[in-house]
């Protein structure tokens, strides 16, 4: 797709410097860019770029001034790198945008949907499926009976979403992704066997929630997993039945959340951390990857290790983890010489 500097400008109300005709067909690091090419400048240290780039257009922030002269159109904004991010989902919403059902694909009679759908080749959407305006459902997707999905959601190629299931406007979920399927329940009876529990629960994704590539949320035996406005999830995350996470919460990759745990607004949990079932996890928490979390965590904590310490007793004791070896060899040392001492006494 083609873009000039007026329109780049008129879509992050920005002011051009330059050329507004010019056009732009890719993005590039500026210390990369050529002709054709549209970068950015927000980190200064990357300025001397500026007067040396080929790109056709450079996004600036308004307070720069150049020292000497520069070959490419400038647009200034308030903030460059929150502008080239903005254009950036921008030029992919456009990109990626599609509209009509191909065909093999199964769309029950039963199930209503918005202006612009896209179902690809060999997707499957069940009996009394709503769907909003602008939903893509991309090829070998799976969406169950009684689901609601609202406007401009994205489920990609494999995802999975079962029945019941409620999603949010403008949720993503990415390739191989599972949304509602049953719950680890299971109760021994009197002769050791695990019988199944019926899950009889469902998942609701509220607004702007992206679900990583691998990733499966379980639903809930009695009520609703339920994930709150803007959560992030990473590629292959465990999320258990009846877990609750609040509001901008970001989880990487690899971490399990054991059922009916609920986890505050704001917080930062790092790549495979374990986190056990029935306990609270405050707002603004921070866990740094691998860590072991058993027990309830107040407000604004930072933890680390497996079971986990605060952040900073963690970093302390790990100078004593490593010299481990070393200590007990001096311990033993004294234990020797005491002995010595007390026997020529």
């Amino acid at each position: 797709m083609i873009f000039t500097a007026g329109q780049i400008a008129g879509i992050l109300e920005g002011e051009v410097e330059g050329n507004p005709e010019i056009a732009v067909h890719k993005v590039a690091k500026i210390e990369e860019g050529e002709k054709g090419s549209l970068t950015f400048l927000a980190n200064p240290k990357y300025t001397p770029y500026i007067y040396t780039t080929k790109a056709s257009i450079t996004i600036v922030n308004k307070d720069f001034t150049p020292e000497q002269e520069i070959f490419t159109t400038l647009i200034k904004v308030d903030d460059a790198y929150e502008s080239f991010s903005k254009l950036l989902e921008y030029y992919d919403k456009v990109k990626s945008a599609k509209v009509g059902v191909e065909h093999p694909s199964y769309l029950s009679e039963s199930a209503t949907f918005g202006e612009n759908l896209y179902m690809g080749a060999f997707s499957y959407v069940g009996d009394h499926v709503v769907m909003g305006e602008g939903v893509q459902i991309y090829p070998h997707a799976y969406v169950g009976e009684n689901v609601k999905l609202g406007d401009n959601v994205t489920l990609f190629s494999g995802a999975k979403v079962y029945s019941d299931t409620v999603i949010g406007n403008n949720c993503v979920i990415h390739s191989g992704a599972i949304v509602g399927s049953d719950g680890f329940g299971f109760a021994p009876n009197k002769d050791g066997i695990f019988n199944k529990i019926p899950q009889t629960g469902n998942v609701i994704l509220e607004e702007d929630v992206d679900v990583g590539a691998g990733t499966t949320i379980d639903r809930a035996t009695l009520g609703s997993t339920i994930l709150r406005k803007g959560v992030k999830l990473d590629n292959q995350i465990q999320i258990a039945h009846n877990v609750e996470i609040g509001e901008h919460t970001v989880i990487a990759a690899q971490t399990g959340i054991a059922g009916s745990a609920k986890i505050g607004k704001r917080c930062l949990i790092g790549g495979q951390v374990g986190i056990v079932g029935h306990i609270i996890i405050g707002d603004d928490v921070r866990i740094q990857a691998q860590s072991g979390i058993g027990r309830n965590i107040k407000d604004g904590e930072i933890l680390q290790g497996s079971p986990a310490l605060a952040y900073g007793d963690y970093n302390k004791s790990y100078v004593h983890f490593r010299n481990l070896p070393k200590i007990v060899n001096q311990i033993n040392e004294l234990d020797k010489k005491n002995s010595i001492d007390n026997n020529e006494q």
